[in-house]
């Protein structure tokens, strides 16, 4: 076995990178996980939230007293007080718990809410205008504009043989998640623990010691199985607290998971973009200047505010390639709309959006090819590689026409764009491994598994090390009484847990051989030397080690559409997926990232969008039939390319399967059509009216 002082990944694996069945897949198939949601603790009760109805209003009393007549009700509190401003609708009042949901819906009617209307804006352009209502009293809906610039701007775009110049724009995309966010907390004198559906059970934890005033040795965070999260379920949030405050005011368990309605409203989205772009290049294709002014919002979390989150608006300019000469000037615009929160590759989709269909822009105006250009430009050893092997696969050289080109009613177009993404380990990891006496090894880590995976990857390091079969692994996590594991964003959970199983599991295998005399204790020797124990489990720690995982990952998406010119519907017949994946850990779960990530941008790409009501501020599409999500209908034909690369060690994929695809989409309805949707989602609508058959749709 290697040294624990200097670990390396073993050279010929048995499991490691390759395709490993989930371990949980028998208890989620048979309906044996429990995910939050599906918590009932002895003497449980509902909990509900009482939202504004109004997308700013001035709070000056709040009646419960109703409401804790209503039989049933174990419980009503105020949220943020009694006396205070909403600012937008979705906006947390007060919450109740009891012992039927009617219950709590009766409660909510019943509590007295004295409020002031204020003026109120839900869209970008309307908040930017100075006489707009302002969403902070103390600061302009407008934020200063961050600039940074290199170069000599104006004099390379005088210089340049083509100039392009462009407006696109990103929608705001919500949070949906098939388990909504929620906990089910139970706190007595003893101490808090809370189920939650959270993709960091330790910063939940510490969410709730610190907005609870608890210690820290008085909270558990329990998340066995969890139903999705794509950044905005990291903290304990304003829906877990109200549980925790609601169980100990009733003395009961509270189980408050919010509604597909509030779902949409209050836990998060990702900010819009508008991007004005001019791009510039020599007669060869090499990019010489760049300049972009941007705007987007956050929500209540943009502007001036120094609430909310997310993020703002901003997002990574110029993307990918290099370009010596650069002027970028981004703000962000409050609106009376919930807040912003990380969002799968946070500011990494809109600005591929923009960037890679300037890019096209440019090819097409210059009579290039986009591929080509794309080759000349980026500087990433590893995409090159990817262009290559990608443009083979798909045929590039043969399919790609004039844009325009194809004949007939429906057309069929072919795009390519790439991405870019940092993950990494945490080192912080930690976990633990205990052997028994009759061979069972149970890995335990404080990480929580979204549906990832992650019990898969600790099970397949765990039979690497032992010289056993993953399913002889019994992996648990998700729970703050484990050794602190990462939390699970910005494709770093593998990066981090990997490094972390492989030196727990050599120092126990190390520990097992020492205690036993047993000089090699793996595989078939495995049961002989765990039988030498005696009675006494053998328990033994690790931690992150350092070299066995890195950071950048990025890819290279090839989409090709069809495009019905009559009823405008894009129809993507097959998405080409060439991504860097470092030392592959599984196979099997590895790729479902990246059909997940793909789809959520397919989602990204032609239909997600809230949609907000100027005339009562509401969100006009709150549920899965109006607020469209990718479905099976959709799919199209899928080809994945792994790079294994081993020397680089564990990587994350989360992130970068998601950044090219909706630009990819775009450019490939682009290349179909002969003429640029500039605004996602790319709807039936938008491309009717950029072919002069109907008026522009109407934002």
């Amino acid at each position: 076995m290697p040294d624990p002082a200097n670990l390396s990944w073993p050279k010929e694996t048995k499991y490691i990178s390759k395709s490993t069945h989930r371990v949980d897949a028998a208890q989620k198939l048979t309906g044996k996980a429990r995910y939050s949601s599906d918590i009932q603790a002895e003497g449980w009760l509902y909990g509900m939230i009482l939202r504004s109805k109004w997308p700013a209003a001035k709070i000056t009393n709040i009646n419960l007293e109703k409401a804790l007549q209503i039989p049933g009700i174990k419980a009503a509190i105020l949220i943020k007080g009694n006396e205070r401003t909403v600012r937008y609708y979705g906006d947390e009042i007060a919450a109740v718990a009891g012992t039927t949901k009617i219950a709590c819906l009766d409660a909510l009617k019943a509590i007295e809410v004295t409020a002031e209307p204020l003026p109120y804006v839900v869209h970008e352009d309307e908040a930017k205008k100075p006489d707009a209502p302002k969403v902070w009293d103390d600061a302009p809906n407008l934020s200063k504009p961050k600039v940074t610039e290199k170069g000599e701007v104006d004099k390379a775009f005088s210089e340049c043989a083509t100039v392009v110049e462009g407006f696109y724009t990103t929608q705001v995309q919500l949070h949906h998640p098939m388990e909504t966010h929620g906990n089910t907390v139970s706190w007595t004198d003893e101490g808090l623990t809370a189920y939650a559906s959270t993709q960091g059970i330790t910063s939940v934890k510490d969410g709730f010691a610190g907005s609870l005033q608890l210690e820290q040795s008085k909270v558990r965070v329990i998340t066995e199985y969890m139903g999705g999260g794509f950044g905005a379920k990291f903290g304990s949030g304003v829906e877990g607290k109200a549980a925790a405050e609601l169980s100990k005011a009733a003395k009961a368990p509270v189980r408050l998971m919010l509604t597909r309605f509030d779902q949409g409203l209050a836990v998060g989205n990702r900010p819009s973009s508008f991007q004005k772009i001019k791009l510039g290049a020599s007669a060869d294709g090499t990019l010489l200047a760049y300049q972009l002014d941007a705007y987007g919002t956050a929500g209540i979390g943009g502007g001036g505010s120094s609430e909310g989150g997310g993020g703002g608006a901003n997002f990574p300019a110029p993307y990918i390639y290099q370009i010596p000469n650069t002027r970028v000037s981004q703000a962000t615009v409050a609106i009376n709309a919930g807040s912003a929160r990380a969002f799968r590759a946070p500011g990494n989709p809109p600005a591929s959006f923009g960037m890679e269909s300037i890019m096209d822009d440019l090819a097409v105006k210059m009579g290039m090819d986009p591929l080509e250009l794309r080759v000349k430009n980026d500087p990433n050893p590893v995409r090159q590689k990817e262009y290559e092997v990608g443009g083979k696969r798909v045929g590039w050289k043969e399919k790609y026409k004039k844009p325009g080109s194809s004949p007939g009613v429906i057309k069929t177009g072919i795009g390519c764009a790439s991405g870019s993404w940092g993950g990494g380990g945490s080192k912080k990891t930690q976990g633990e491994a205990q052997i028994n006496p009759d061979g069972s090894v149970e890995i335990r880590m404080g990480v929580q598994d979204l549906g990832t995976g992650t019990r898969t990857v600790l099970a397949v390091v765990a039979a690497e090390v032992f010289g056993l079969k993953p399913e002889q692994i019994t992996v648990k996590v998700g729970d703050t009484n484990y050794p602190p594991g990462p939390g699970s964003g910005g494709s770093t959970t593998c990066a981090s847990i990997s490094p972390t199983a492989l030196d727990t599991c050599t120092n126990a295998l190390n520990e097992l051989q020492k205690q036993t005399g047993v000089a090699d204790a793996r595989g078939e020797n495995w049961f002989a030397a765990c039988k030498k124990l005696g009675v006494t489990p053998l328990v033994v720690q690790g931690k992150f080690q350092d070299g066995l995982s890195s950071r950048g990952a990025g890819g290279v998406q090839f989409a090709e559409v069809e495009v019905d010119t009559e009823t405008g519907r894009v129809t993507v017949k097959k998405m080409t997926c060439i991504h860097d994946c470092g030392l592959i850990m599984n196979t099997l779960t590895l790729e479902s990232q990246i059909y997940g990530g793909t789809i959520m941008g397919m989602g990204y790409a032609l239909y997600e969008e809230r949609v907000m009501d100027k005339l009562s501020g509401a969100l006009l599409n709150p549920n899965f039939e109006t607020y469209k999500l990718t479905g099976l209908s959709d799919m199209p034909e899928f080809d994945i390319v792994l790079i294994n690369m081993p020397e680089r060690g564990v990587i994350g994929i989360g992130e970068p399967s998601v950044i090219p695809s909706a630009s990819a989409i775009a450019n490939a309805v682009a290349n179909a059509l002969g003429v640029r949707i500039n605004s996602l989602p790319i709807t039936p609508a938008k491309v009717l009216a950029a072919l002069g058959k109907i008026p522009a749709p109407v934002s």
